[in-house]
């Protein structure tokens, strides 16, 4: 297709906000895993830290000798 202004890009034929909105949602999904993910990991590792009696200090102090 060829577009003739940024306008008609945009609308897509009559199609844009199917096109865009799918976009969007699509971003938004992924950028929700991502985060949710993080969130995870960063649960999981105080969850071992506190099981395991593991501080990120001694960690440190560990590599460091």
């Amino acid at each position: 297709m060829i577009w003739s202004s940024w306008s008609e890009f945009f609308s897509m034929g009559g199609y844009g906000l199917y096109v865009w909105g799918s976009y969007a949602v699509t971003l938004i999904c992924i950028v929700g895993e991502i985060l949710l993910i993080s969130r995870r990991h960063r649960t999981l590792e105080k969850q071992y830290s506190l099981i395991y009696g593991i501080n990120k200090e001694e960690i440190k102090n560990e590599t460091t000798s």
